[in-house]
């Protein structure tokens, strides 16, 4: 925002007054304010009514006694324009705009003005449900909503506005600062607001829901910018962008879609992304309550040896861990507890105890002081509304958990099993102990494990923030390059290839006795961009019998396949020796991203096994290493069954290296993909390359 606007916006979201400007649907958003428990002055502007939900009207915005903070405006799309000149001319805080018929209609001109109009008025919208302050208790929302804010919370932005309508209604009692729906983003956008909210001392988490980025360098920026003041954000991607036809043709079209960029984007600048609505809440819930963990330790309690076992299995599938209770802390623990329950962590202490809160306590204390967990949780269903007699009970442990949580210092969490089974009064009650109460155990432990994880990566990230992305490059028609040529840029990155020779048919033979077998013979063309496919290739050929054959065959094999593909230029190459692995390495331009890198499991089966990492550009050595690391073939690596382990620090090295290369050529060089590239204990070697360059280059 400009130093104005955010002026603006300030006055927005604190208003002193409001102007509703329109009929039915200014007659909701009042109510709405009302509800929120606003206190200001309100005006109502309508030529036609006397009076707009008990607020007094006048005819015209003119007649408005004096500039407000904030103005609701739901009127015809053809008077916007108009109306938002004069609130600015008039020095109007901010505008929350309703009204639709903009370019989510198709009509770019029409929201081209409204943004001339809007001058430095902090705009949200159109199209949009508006915007609520859960702890200034001001709202220019067009539905009913609820939600509650105990003094902090999390600041929300969706680009669906029913989307955020739902989360207002949600029964989760999620702590609520402030709620957004950005609409059309004509003038404030998602990253403004995430700016804006990283730095409110009531916001203690950030929630976005995202269906697409205007600006993703920008959004990295402001992400960055959360990151160090130490402000989680949650982000749930919907939907999804087409990758741009010219890159069709390579296999990584199906690994690293827009999905994978998003991704890829997240995990760069510390944006823990959820897949789900009910985690979306519960993650932002547990953040806002407790605070991230330091670590992935975890100490669990149950009164049910199943809950236990289901604690354990969850953690296991995510990466969370029990540590076990050991040594001296056993006999202590085991002489607290009833003769049936075992020590262990998770622990079932079992009913013998259970709602004692004299006997429980003293549990929960010793297991938290013998385990010194990072978090803890205790897994309780509270009985339903007229079945809970035994309420009571659960409470008492509930109270007990809480105050040796408390006195331990470790963040706490209570968990229901089955979302629905703790009401809102048991939930209310524990926030204001300091205890997250989480519906659902795997959404519940799935939100302990990213909020660890987010506490990793920010340190990880600070201490040495990624270099700021470079700016997509204008959309070009590309063309395939034969694997000879892309094999020439290579060796000019430094990468290690196969020897060989492009040579014609004729010198097929004599190229191969330079080499020496056994052989690779491959035939050249732009238009055999896999040429397993089309009979293009022929691998360890023995002998210049075998090469004879091939070459006779291959022409044939290649005409059936596609007639204008046959050329007489051939590659031929050493087989190089079985690798401890098989990579596809891709290196390509995006018109929203800029650059990004894709490792995955190569091979035939690259499509089939789905085995992928993407990486924007520029990255660091050691974010291609820790991609290695994280892909399924990771042990193939690191010595699997006693076959030799890869330099992984030298192998990231040298793909850093390349990517390097890439980006001092991308304005000729748009796409190259390495499938195999074949991974030694000490090197990596490109079997096979399919480059494409810019058009013209």
């Amino acid at each position: 925002m400009r130093p104005a606007q955010r002026e603006n916006f300030r006055r927005l979201l604190t208003p002193r007054h409001i102007a509703f400007v329109g009929g039915r649907d200014a007659a909701i958003a009042i109510r709405e304010a009302r509800r929120r428990g606003f206190a200001g002055r309100m005006w109502a502007v309508n030529p036609k009514r006397d009076v707009l939900e008990g607020v007094a009207c006048v005819p015209t915005i003119a007649d408005l006694p004096e500039a407000p903070d904030a103005v609701y405006l739901a009127i015809p799309a053809a008077a916007v324009t108009g109306a938002l000149g004069q609130l600015s001319a008039m020095g109007v805080g901010g505008v929350v705009c309703f009204s639709a018929g903009f370019k989510e209609t198709g009509d770019a001109a029409a929201e081209r003005a409204l943004i001339a109009a809007a001058g430095d008025m902090a705009l949200i919208g159109p199209n949009c449900y508006g915007l609520i302050n859960y702890v200034g208790n001001s709202a220019l929302w067009s539905f009913e909503h609820g939600g509650w804010s105990p003094g902090y919370g999390a600041a929300i932005i969706t680009q669906s506005g029913m989307f955020s309508s739902d989360i207002t209604m949600s029964q989760r009692s999620l702590p609520m600062a402030y709620m957004v729906s950005a609409g059309n983003q004509a003038v404030l956008g998602l990253e403004d607001f995430l700016d804006a909210f990283a730095s409110d001392p009531v916001v203690r988490a950030i929630g976005l829901h995202i269906e697409g980025l205007q600006d993703v360098a920008r959004f990295e920026r402001t992400a960055l910018r959360a990151l160090e003041r130490g402000v989680p954000v949650v982000a749930l991607k919907s939907g999804s962008s087409r990758i741009g036809a010219a890159l069709t043709i390579s296999h990584t079209g199906s690994l690293s879609g827009a999905n994978e960029l998003y991704e890829a984007l997240f995990a760069r600048c510390g944006v823990i992304s959820v897949s789900n609505p009910s985690q979306f809440l519960e993650t932002l819930k547990l953040l806002c309550v407790t605070g991230a963990p330091r670590g992935a330790r975890v100490a669990g309690f149950t009164c049910s040896g199943g809950g236990a076992t289901m604690l354990a299995d969850h953690a296991e599938r995510i990466g969370l861990s029990f540590p076990a209770v050991e040594g001296a802390h056993r006999t202590e623990l085991k002489a607290l507890l009833p003769e049936i329950a075992t020590v262990s962590n998770p622990l079932d202490y079992t009913t013998p105890i259970w709602g004692q809160g004299e006997h429980t306590y003293p549990v929960f204390s010793r297991t938290l002081e013998a385990v010194t967990p990072d978090f803890t949780v205790l897994v309780q269903d509270y009985p339903a509304a007229g079945l809970d007699e035994s309420k009571v009970f659960y409470l008492n442990d509930a109270g007990a958990f809480a105050r040796a949580a408390t006195e331990q210092q470790v963040p706490a969490a209570i968990l229901a099993t089955i979302p629905e089974n703790m009401d809102a009064e048991t939930r209310q009650m524990l926030i204001e102990q300091g205890v997250a109460p989480m519906q659902g155990i795997h959404e519940a432990l799935n939100a302990i494990r990213d909020a660890a994880g987010w506490s990793a990566a920010r340190a990880r990230i600070l201490s040495a923030k990624p270099a700021p992305l470079l700016p997509p490059l204008v959309p070009a028609n590309l063309v395939g390059q034969t694997e000879d040529i892309g094999k020439d840029w290579l060796r000019g990155a430094g990468c290690a290839v196969p020897e060989g020779r492009s040579v014609t048919a004729r010198e097929v033979e004599s190229a191969a006795a330079e080499i020496g077998f056994p052989v690779a013979l491959k035939m050249m063309s732009p238009r055999l961009a896999h040429k397993t496919e089309a009979g293009a290739v022929a691998l360890n050929v023995a002998d210049q019998s075998e090469l004879r054959a091939a070459l006779a065959q291959m022409p044939g094999a290649v005409a059936a396949y596609d007639p204008d593909a046959l050329t007489d230029r051939f590659l031929v190459e050493a087989m190089s020796p079985p690798p401890l692995a098989e990579l596809i390495l891709t290196l390509r331009r995006d018109p929203q991203f800029g650059h990004a890198l894709v490792l995955g499991s190569g091979g035939v089966l690259v499509e089939l096994l789905g085995d992928a990492v993407t990486l924007l550009l520029p990255c660091s050595v050691a974010d291609v290493q820790r991609g290695l690391e994280g892909l399924r073939l990771a042990p193939l690596l690191g010595g699997y069954r006693g076959r030799p382990a890869a330099d992984l620090a030298r192998i990231a090295d040298d793909i850093y290296a390349l990517t390097r290369a890439y980006l001092q050529d991308c304005a000729e060089i748009a796409e190259v993909e390495i499938n195999p590239l074949f991974v030694y204990p000490d090197r990596v070697v490109a079997i096979d390359v399919l480059l494409h360059r810019v058009a013209g280059q």
